[in-house]
């Protein structure tokens, strides 16, 4: 096998295992925000932020069903592009705790990370591994997002 061959091997499997471990992670907030916190839970504390109900909604389904469209490779550059401003909204509601996660009421380190995770996979695509080859809105997106 030659370098270059090994080289885009290599690459492959990394963005695949970047993009299931973005959605494994999604897909567990989402999940958390439904089983633990319940999703009036979930809704009576966006509203404490000042946020819509409907926000919650958005962010609880945008978890899930980006979540598992990542884990699966459907639609990928799509599903990381639209969990950016998940992402960015965590990042922006823990800005006042600090940097560390580990703080109380977790700093700003983790969602800001998976918002860089994201952007990457959105701008580099799936990878070819471990994925289904099932993308039906690649005909209505524009090249630079499907896939």
């Amino acid at each position: 096998m030659s370098s270059s061959a090994s080289q885009s091997l290599n690459q492959s499997w990394g963005l695949s295992l970047l993009r299931i471990h973005l959605g494994a992670i999604l897909l567990a907030h989402g999940w958390l925000k439904i089983s633990v916190f319940t999703v009036a839970g979930t809704v009576g504390y966006f509203a404490s932020l000042g946020l819509p109900s409907i926000v919650a909604y958005l962010t609880i389904f945008g978890e899930i069903a980006g979540g598992l469209a990542l884990i699966l490779g459907v639609q990928t550059r799509l599903a990381a592009a639209l969990s950016v401003p998940i992402l960015l909204g965590a990042t922006f509601v823990h800005l006042g705790n600090g940097w560390l996660f580990s703080a109380e009421g977790g700093g700003w380190e983790f969602p800001a990370s998976l918002t860089i995770i994201a952007l990457a996979v959105a701008f580099m695509g799936s990878g070819n591994r471990l994925q289904v080859k099932f993308n039906p809105f690649d005909s209505y997106l524009p090249s630079q997002v499907q896939g």
